[in-house]
């Protein structure tokens, strides 16, 4: 039996008039499926970002469902590599566009299902004519500005560029190894080129060359991680990021998490209440109950993982730096007579009561109860 989703043919499905398309983008190709609710869909392949045949598409896909050419046309498609410039694209073209999130897609539980391009791009407009007859079938993603998306290229490329210099050390260490040569000094340090001189001739030269050229990416890399902290570190010294000096204010939090949470959470984003923000952050409950089955299956985590991968290393930090808050006691009480497990539930527990508590600070200039601020630089 085929499981390709059918497009509804229901006369209440769809607005009367109106066209409905969903986008299954990939690195090549992408498949547009297009109907008006009542018509079987037609289906088109274009060339990957060709935003020119995807408006030839909508034409012919609004004239094969006898549409005027200025019908409404609205559209999805799932987030992903292309980010947002497509949506904006089709924002202009006056089409009403929104991203989905693909982990709240429902899908077959069978053990085995028919997945295809032709069966994805179904599926996606089955739920967007649904979506619009008001049923809440999935996530619609948050859409950044495009200043608000750009800000974010900063700590990303960091982290990336932080991750690459430790692969870097690890691997000029693991080829010393190799010949019994163990650096007491730090690997791409100041010590180390005159360590290198000593020892470099104990290595024969095919790999003192590889450790050599090594070396040099590593040098590259330092330098890149270096220009952007001292861009960082002028930026907050010039006044233009106000919010990450207020969060770096705390104890507890220094400038790298400070960052993080402002352009991934707190800066662009907006809360109508602590649930939405546990959301977010994929720090959610997730309680599974069922007939007599009543089972807690932990936090969502479907959220953003960068700031929620930060907020548990800041909670940690936090019950060392801020042992006088409310936070804090409230952890000792419930976790810190408990087992190494509970005291790891707890965490993520005070790591969503810290995420509420920096909202409302930054929110409200509410300083969480019993938290001290850093001494002011004279």
């Amino acid at each position: 039996m085929s499981t390709t989703q059918a497009v509804p043919q229901r006369e209440d499905t769809a607005i009367q008039g109106e066209l409905y398309m969903s986008f299954e983008l990939g690195d090549k190709k992408w498949k547009l499926t297009a109907s008006d609710g009542h018509r079987a869909p037609s289906r088109y392949n274009v060339d990957a970002g060709d935003t020119a045949a995807v408006a030839h598409c909508i034409v012919k896909a609004q004239e094969r469902c006898k549409l005027e050419p200025q019908a409404q046309v609205h559209s999805c498609y799932e987030a992903g590599r292309d980010g947002w410039w497509l949506h904006r694209w089709l924002i202009e073209q006056g089409v009403d566009n929104i991203v989905v999130d693909s982990s709240s897609i429902e899908v077959n539980r069978h053990a085995r299902r028919a997945k295809s391009d032709r069966i994805d791009g179904d599926k996606l407009l089955a739920m967007l004519l649904r979506h619009h007859r008001g049923e809440r079938v999935w996530s619609v993603v948050h859409e950044p500005t495009p200043e608000d998306e750009d800000a974010r290229r900063t700590h990303r490329e960091l982290a990336r560029l932080t991750q690459e210099r430790t692969a870097h050390t690890n691997r000029i260490g693991s080829l010393l190894v190799l010949h019994n040569l163990r650096p007491h000094v730090i690997i791409g340090g100041r010590d180390w080129p005159a360590w290198w001189a000593r020892h470099g001739e104990q290595v024969p030269p095919v790999l003192r060359a590889e450790i050599e050229r090594e070396s040099a990416r590593l040098a590259l890399v330092k330098q890149q991680v270096k220009a952007i902290d001292v861009q960082r570190r002028q930026e907050l010294a010039d006044g233009k990021q106000a919010q990450v000096a207020q969060l770096a204010q705390l104890r507890a939090i220094g400038l790298k998490g400070a960052w993080v949470l402002s352009k991934e959470v707190f800066g662009w984003r907006r809360f109508a209440n602590r649930r939405e923000l546990g959301g977010c952050l994929g720090l959610a409950p997730t309680p599974y109950s069922s007939g007599e089955s009543q089972i807690e299956q932990g936090i969502s985590k479907a959220g953003n993982k960068r700031a929620r991968a930060l907020l548990v290393e800041l909670a940690w930090a936090w019950l060392r730096l801020q042992p006088d808050s409310a936070l804090t006691q409230w952890f000792n009480r419930r976790f810190a007579g408990s087992g190494k497990r509970m005291r790891r539930v707890g965490i993520i527990a005070l790591a969503r009561k810290l995420a509420i508590a920096l909202w409302r600070y930054l929110q409200n200039g509410e300083i969480p109860a019993g938290a001290t601020l850093k001494p002011a630089i004279a």
